[in-house]
């Protein structure tokens, strides 16, 4: 309870850095199960530069953009009501994952150090259907998020959802590797 309780804190208190934190360990938890479990590694093949990299992204990127992104909707849309959640999660899914998807794969071909003709490439090849494979998952989870969750556990519970997520963009930008 004592951990909850300082949780609750931070993330009132430290609404981003908490958050960019959270995100960036569970994006790491994210890669080491696509290496444990989905790429069935052994632990001296274990590539740990990977979750390293992978955690940063969640710290840098992930985290601050998803709760700035939920700060905005909550700003401008609102935060209570069906129609409220409805036009949140439209927006959602219309404007920040097509564009965060595409930055999120860029970002890790760069640190892959994919030039640029083969991080041209790689969007090419999975762009789509990774961008397909989210509207199988991520309206759904919003849908709850917004209408459920207050703003400050919004980027909590996607990163939850999102440790099965993780591990699925770890796994397909990884393969060929």
């Amino acid at each position: 309870m004592k951990v909850i309780k300082l949780y609750r804190i931070l993330v009132t208190k430290y609404p981003l850095i908490t958050q960019a934190a959270q995100a960036g360990v569970l994006t790491a938890f994210g890669d080491q199960i696509a290496q444990n479990l989905v790429e069935q590694r052994q632990t001296k093949d274990l590539n740990f530069l990977r979750t390293v990299q992978f955690g940063s992204i969640g710290f840098f990127i992930t985290g601050p953009a998803t709760r700035t992104w939920y700060g905005i909707l909550d700003k401008y849309i609102g935060s209570k009501g069906r129609n409220v959640v409805l036009k949140k999660v439209v927006c959602d899914q219309l404007f920040f994952a097509p564009i965060f998807i595409g930055v999120l794969l860029s970002i890790i071909g760069i640190i892959q150090g994919s030039d640029l003709k083969h991080l041209k490439m790689k969007l090419c090849d999975e762009y789509f259907d990774i961008l397909k494979n989210n509207y199988k998952l991520w309206p759904m989870v919003q849908l709850f998020n917004f209408y459920f969750i207050p703003l400050n556990y919004q980027v909590l519970i996607v990163q939850l959802v999102a440790l099965l997520w993780n591990t699925y963009i770890s796994y397909r930008t990884n393969l060929e590797k």
